[in-house]
C-alpha cells in the first residue's frame, strides 16, 4: 500500500511538472507545430522533442544566469546537454520562436546572438574561431534557416532572410536575404526576396551553377556572332 501510494505521488508530481512546462513554455510548443510536418500532437511533442527540451533547458539556465546565479547554470546546461545531445551555453541570447529540427550535434557558443524565428537543423555549430575574449560567436539574424552540418564561425553577422545551406563552412558576414553554400560559403542572392520558410531545400539556388550557367550563356552568345 505504501509502494502504491509513493508511485501515486510521483506520478501527481511528474504531471504537475509537465503541465507547468506546457504552461510557461507554451509558445516554444506551439513553433514545433508550425515548422515540423511531423509534429502529431500536444503531448507527443511535449514529451519527446528534444529541440524542444534543449531550448527548455536554456530557457531555465539563462534566466539564472541573468540574475547572477552561479554555477548552476552551466550545469543545467550540461545537464540538457546528456539528455538531448544539443549543447547551448546559457550565456546566448536567444530571440522568440526559435527551433531546433532533431537537433543532435547542435553546439551555441557563449557570445553567440540569434534573432527571431531562426530554424536550426542537426549537427549545427555556431562557434568561436579561437580563444579570444569578448564577442567571439556569431550573430544570426531574424528569419534565418541553418541547414543541416552547416557551421557557423567567428564574430560574424548573418543578414535577415537568409538560408545557410547544408554542410556549409561561414566565416564571412552574409548580407540579408542571401542563401550560402559551400566550404568556405559561397553567398548567393535570392532575388533581394525573403526567404519562405516552407523548408524546400531542393530549389536553393547554389552561385557555382549560377557563374556556370552565366558562363554558358556567354559563350553561346558569342557563338551566335
Amino acid at each position: 500500500m505504501l509502494c502504491l501510494h509513493i508511485i501515486l505521488n510521483i506520478i501527481l508530481v511528474l504531471v504537475i511538472f509537465w503541465a507547468l512546462i506546457a504552461v510557461f513554455f507554451r509558445r516554444e510548443i506551439d513553433v514545433v507545430f508550425t515548422r515540423d510536418p511531423a509534429a502529431v500532437n500536444f503531448l507527443e511533442v511535449l514529451l519527446t522533442y528534444s529541440g524542444l527540451h534543449a531550448i527548455i533547458y536554456y530557457r531555465i539556465a539563462n534566466a539564472l544566469l541573468r540574475v547572477g546565479i552561479p554555477f548552476f547554470p552551466r550545469w543545467i546546461s550540461q545537464f540538457g546537454k546528456f539528455f538531448t545531445g544539443i549543447e547551448i551555453h546559457p550565456g546566448a541570447k536567444i530571440g522568440n520562436r526559435f527551433f531546433i529540427d532533431h537537433g543532435m550535434g547542435v553546439v551555441i557558443g557563449e557570445t553567440t546572438i540569434i534573432g527571431d524565428d531562426v530554424l536550426l537543423y542537426q549537427g549545427v555549430t555556431l562557434g568561436g574561431t579561437g580563444l579570444e575574449k569578448g564577442k567571439r560567436h556569431p550573430t544570426i539574424g531574424n528569419n534565418v534557416v541553418v541547414g543541416a552540418g552547416a557551421k557557423v564561425l567567428g564574430n560574424i553577422s548573418i543578414g535577415d532572410n537568409s538560408y545557410i545551406g547544408a554542410n556549409a563552412v561561414v566565416i564571412k558576414d552574409v548580407p540579408p536575404n542571401s542563401t550560402v553554400v559551400g566550404v568556405p560559403g559561397r553567398v548567393t542572392k535570392q532575388d533581394g526576396k525573403k526567404l519562405d520558410l516552407s523548408l524546400d531545400h531542393i530549389h536553393v539556388l547554389d552561385p557555382i551553377l549560377q557563374e556556370l550557367e552565366e558562363l554558358r550563356k556567354r559563350v553561346n552568345r558569342l557563338e551566335k556572332k
